[in-house]
């Protein structure tokens, strides 16, 4: 609307529109799939067992 109003033409402003809502889904989908990743591997790193200590040439710490 603004850029009718400032004259830009109606075709133009539909084509800048368009590009906008483009940009702004593909930025959604991204968001979205790196919080979900994030997620996973939240839930991965959560599900290992803690590493055992070990101390040189594998043995088990002393004490």
């Amino acid at each position: 609307m603004v850029l009718v109003v400032y004259g830009t033409s109606f075709g133009g402003a539909a084509v800048a529109t368009l590009g906008l809502v483009a940009v702004t889904t593909a930025c959604r989908i991204m968001l979205r799939h790196a919080e979900k990743t994030e997620r996973s591997a939240a839930r991965v790193l959560a599900a290992e067992p803690p590493a055992v200590a070990r101390g040189r040439h594998s043995r088990p710490p002393q004490g």
